[in-house]
């Protein structure tokens, strides 16, 4: 069975883990996958949305521990520079939008990963733990660089150190994700707003992500310059241009990100 699944339907990619018995943790052949994966949502120009979600019970447990069962020889950088830095990197770098959905438990890893996407929803019976503290090791993969932005330090320092289990309830109430859903409404839910974002104008969004992105190192001064840039930029899309008429003529655009 594959560790991970690509989906392409309607504009819309799907990115599955696929490692049910195992909670979808993260070994070193579904990290090469789903580095793969996403290029291929990166290169293909007809993808405008894509949907990260997990197989069975799960979303991710994190990194699969059989895998780093030898405590001794441990290689902690190939582990992150090859598994899990190019993963956050690749989807932040994405200029397209992405939605976590989150179908169950999300740990270590796997949390930071859930964290790192554009917009986060979850299933009501889903829960988030930055399980890092209970085996002696840090936060990685972006968890502390994403979470005291999304809900404080005071939180995101308590949450890290103590390792207490979040619900997707919770995590909505103090920011940490965007929406949670009813179990039995959430794929419904989340493939809606996938559809909704794949008919949106997706050069926009994409110049969108950017610029939050670069908000996080710019001052002001740099920030203003940076949105009149890429407002040129949009202004020239063949979908600013869609926009415009159709607001005219009184109708729904029909954007083709372009």
């Amino acid at each position: 069975m594959k560790e991970l699944l690509l989906s392409i339907a309607n504009g819309i990619a799907t990115i599955t883990l696929n490692r049910p018995e195992k909670y979808n943790s993260v070994n070193r052949n579904l990290a090469l996958a789903f580095q793969e994966a996403l290029d291929t949502c990166t290169n293909d120009e007809s993808i405008r949305s894509i949907i990260i979600t997990g197989s069975g019970k799960a979303f991710c447990a994190g990194q699969d521990l059989a895998e780093t069962s030898d405590i001794e020889n441990i290689d902690f950088n190939k582990i992150i520079e090859e598994h899990y830095n190019p993963i956050i990197l690749k989807m932040r770098s994405m200029p397209k939008p992405i939605i976590c959905a989150v179908n169950g438990v999300a740990a270590g890893a796997g949390a930071n990963i859930a964290l790192a996407a554009d917009i986060v929803v979850a299933t009501e019976s889903a829960s988030f733990i930055q399980a890092f503290s209970k085996i002696g090791l840090i936060p990685d993969s972006g968890g502390t660089f994403f979470l005291p932005r999304l809900i404080g330090m005071q939180r995101a320092a308590a949450l890290m150190f103590l390792g207490e289990k979040v619900s997707a309830l919770e995590a909505a109430d103090m920011g940490m994700i965007y929406k949670c859903y009813a179990d039995n409404e959430f794929e419904l839910a989340y493939k809606n707003l996938a559809a909704q974002l794949a008919a949106m104008p997706t050069v926009g969004l994409g110049l969108t992500k950017q610029l939050l992105n670069e908000s996080w190192s710019n001052n002001l001064e740099q920030q203003l310059l940076k949105e009149k840039t890429l407002q040129i930029a949009a202004g020239k899309t063949q979908d600013f241009a869609e926009g415009v008429t159709a607001f005219l003529e009184k109708r729904k655009p029909l954007f083709k990100g372009e």
